[in-house]
């Protein structure tokens, strides 16, 4: 029996190969950033021939770190940045224009022309989603619409569509010469057009975005063997797992309960809550997704909140301000100064996410006086992640009348003291980070494992899950309710930033 399992992480702003052994510990990692292309206001892009070069470069060092063969490995999941769409030709396996990420915000026209005909939530009841520029579904159209021969090039059956995760699968299997063209039911659910009671395709909801059905892949679950790895450094490892990243991490920390939930704090914020094999559609800002679906077992499903805009910031500051040098500098900077300032920090760069969906929001820096200084604003920036986390929370404990004791987190950011242990005070409940904080790459290495045999059941996953640290709430509660008013308070500045003619303007 082979030892390990291997895992591409495929992010936004880099991709990963892990290689894990039996207990969930990582002894092989390769890591690799990629371009973020900026070509218009509102527009973010990724070149697809880069990431798949970057998927093979991180495979193959990974694989030498150790000396590993592919014989080593029992199989690979991948894990993906999700709604980041790809539309390439089947023929020359190259895709006809850079890849569309989740962020950009170019097909707002779109959102406003649907949401006219029945409102925000016209699709919500069949999809879980609200209309947004969040989701895969418009960016799909935009594409086919805008970019020239694309449309010619669907109906002459040559066009295929995937986020990352079918993308990679494709070419992983052979691309052009036997490539598997699939999807899980957890990427499927976030393109909104899926059903999410059926997990197929909608035809309805396509005749009315005007995707023609061919270009889809097939809908799978997400822990089968999809087919077999063609590249030389793994060649022969079956692919056997796909999970997007946010329901990766929900398996990599075992929420396998109706009730557990998770945050995941990267480039942008996702707290998840299992809701078990019945959707929960939100009254509160949520969206209601596909959480996993292991082989013919029924899918389960969750509550999501997401918040576009987190690891983002730092980034932000540190590449667009210069105020640090390296990302856990904020920390430090941050530590110069005992509280915010009264500095409050929106990151609405692309509108509000839940629980507000306000696409015309714009980021705000709300509070200055002459007083404050750059170690107030690093706290505000690092505080902003934690405020946006407490009200995706509360409308999470009101969708799904179950209060949480202990918030799961993962992620880049849970290394972070300062900003886990406000976290804590400012949501009044323990913080945890597990002993294994890759939970994003090891859920779906998880999901993997399971179709092969190389685990049995879920209990040995939850063997392997354990706390590093806890952070308790030390904040009064008077200074809690007054600091968090304050964020509010803010937040309704950044609304209705962009008006009708300026966001024509900006397009």
């Amino acid at each position: 029996m082979p030892t390990y399992l291997g895992a591409i992480d495929q992010g936004t702003t880099s991709t990963r190969f892990i290689v894990f052994d039996r207990t969930g510990r990582i002894v092989s990692v390769a890591q690799k950033e990629h371009e973020q292309i900026y070509p218009k206001q509102g527009w973010v892009e990724h070149d697809p021939e880069e990431i798949w070069r970057r998927t093979q470069e991180v495979i193959s060092e990974a694989m030498q770190q150790r000396a590993f063969r592919p014989k080593d490995l029992a199989a690979i999941g991948i894990t993906n940045q999700r709604e980041t769409t790809i539309l390439w030709n089947r023929k020359t396996n190259r895709a006809v224009s850079n890849a569309i990420v989740w962020q950009d915000t170019r097909v707002d026209d779109y959102v406003a022309e649907f949401t006219q005909d029945g409102g925000q939530d016209r699709f919500r009841a069949q999809t879980g989603l609200p209309l947004a520029t969040y989701f895969s579904g418009l960016k799909i159209r935009w594409i086919l619409n805008n970019v020239k021969g694309v449309r010619e090039l669907a109906d002459s059956g040559d066009l295929l569509f995937g986020n990352i995760d079918s993308y990679l699968v494709w070419k992983l299997t052979g691309g052009p010469n036997g490539g598997i063209h699939v999807t899980d039911a957890t990427n499927a659910s976030r393109t909104q057009l899926m059903d999410l009671h059926t997990l197929a395709w909608d035809k309805n909801l396509l005749k009315i975005f005007g995707i023609p059905e061919a270009i889809l892949p097939k809908i799978v679950s997400s822990s089968e063997v999809y087919g077999a790895v063609k590249l030389p450094s793994i060649e022969g490892v079956p692919v056997a797992g796909i999970l997007g990243d946010q329901q990766a991490a929900l398996v990599g920390q075992t929420c396998f309960d109706s009730g557990q939930a998770k945050n995941t704090y990267g480039t942008g914020c996702f707290l998840l809550m299992n809701t078990g094999a019945t959707p929960v559609l939100s009254k509160y800002g949520l969206i209601t997704t596909v959480a996993f679906k292991f082989g013919e077992k029924p899918a389960q499903y969750a509550l999501e909140g997401s918040i576009a805009i987190t690891g983002a910031l730092v980034q932000w500051v540190r590449d667009n301000l210069g105020l640090i040098q390296k990302s856990s500098d904020i920390e430090v900077l941050a530590r110069t100064v005992k509280d915010n300032g009264g500095v409050y920090f929106v990151p609405a760069f692309s509108g509000l996410y839940a629980p507000y969906w306000q696409t015309s929001a714009r980021g705000v820096i709300a509070g200055l006086t002459r007083y404050a200084n750059k170690g107030h604003l690093a706290r505000a920036v690092l505080e902003a992640t934690a405020y946006q986390t407490r009200e995706v929370l509360e409308a999470m404990e009101m969708d799904s009348k179950i209060n949480l004791d202990v918030l799961r987190t993962d992620g880049g950011m849970v290394d972070n003291d300062l900003l886990m242990q406000f976290q804590a005070d400012i949501l009044d409940r323990q913080v945890v980070r597990p002993l294994i904080k890759e939970t994003t790459a090891l859920g779906s290495a998880y999901a993997a494992g399971l179709a092969v045999g190389y685990y049995k059941d879920l209990e040995e996953l939850r063997a392997n899950w354990g706390v590093d640290h806890t952070w308790k709430p030390r904040m009064e509660s008077a200074t809690r309710e007054r600091q968090y008013q304050d964020w509010k308070k803010a937040v309704t500045r950044s609304f209705n930033w962009v008006g009708e003619n300026q966001a024509k303007a900006s397009a």
